[in-house]
């Protein structure tokens, strides 16, 4: 990691997981563990949008931000079930996750609502954490590249250098979300630095150099050490590692030291 240069973050992604008194628990216990990262890991937690006033009460004070896990497009009206930028931000909510791979596979998520949904955000505030990645037939395919090329400039497209660089880019390789497999070290960094010579070539090379881009994809508290000693991988979107105290903090630590 360039920690001279950009960001390192570590973004816990709760998905559909904890009810209010267990959110509230879990984030007693991960308050002190990560207390040292302060000043050089940004330490997130992204919960359920029913936790996330317990879950900003709970860390008030702390070096803990908040985020959500979806954000619609629109600032008002008729979408039952959704929730807009202005709601999150009047909460205290800090970050969201956009594209996720699951809200793209069993929501309809597009690139062109992605896009939509990065630019609400930007404009409300919130920092984007936006996903990107492949399916395993696309990588059995040598078509990797192409993928996340396409993402990564329809995703952002229409949006300025100065709020790409408010952004996070998660690669979030599909086929190892959620499955045990994890992409190898080498794969991971491989992908992070075409993601930002990408961004190099939509922009130029400061804006790139300037953003945060994770590794998200089964990332726990074995693999993480390895993973993070790559230039370009500067964090994790974290799922179920996230759920428990100790292993997030090995996967913070590892990232403070990287």
């Amino acid at each position: 990691m360039k920690k001279a240069v950009r960001k390192a973050i570590s973004a816990g992604n709760w998905k559909m997981n904890k009810t209010r008194p267990e959110a509230k628990e879990l984030l007693e216990a991960i308050k002190p563990l990560v207390a040292n990262a302060e000043g050089k890991v940004e330490v997130i937690a992204c919960v359920p949008f029913t936790n996330l006033e317990t879950a900003i009460n709970a860390t008030a004070g702390s070096n803990v931000k908040i985020g959500a896990e979806n954000v619609h497009f629109e600032k008002s009206g008729a979408f039952t079930g959704e929730i807009s930028a202005d709601m999150l931000v009047e909460l205290g909510v800090e970050y969201v996750v956009i594209g996720h791979s699951e809200r793209r596979q069993y929501f309809g998520e597009t690139d062109e609502t992605v896009n939509k949904r990065t630019k609400a955000a930007l404009a409300a505030g919130l920092k984007p954490i936006v996903c990107v990645g492949e399916l395993l037939w696309e990588r059995e395919c040598n078509i990797t590249e192409e993928v996340i090329a396409r993402q990564v400039k329809l995703d952002f497209f229409g949006v300025s250098a100065e709020d790409v660089k408010k952004s996070v880019i998660a690669y979030e390789p599909v086929w190892a979300i959620g499955t045990g497999k994890t992409a190898t070290a080498d794969q991971a960094e491989e992908v992070c630095a075409f993601i930002r010579a990408t961004l190099a070539k939509i922009y130029d090379e400061a804006t790139a150099e300037a953003v945060t881009i994770q590794y998200g994809g089964s990332m726990n508290a074995k693999n993480c050490a390895e993973l993070l000693s790559k230039e370009n991988v500067d964090g994790g979107l974290i799922g179920g590692a996230s759920l428990k105290a100790a292993d997030f903090n090995t996967i913070v630590q590892a990232a403070v030291e990287g």
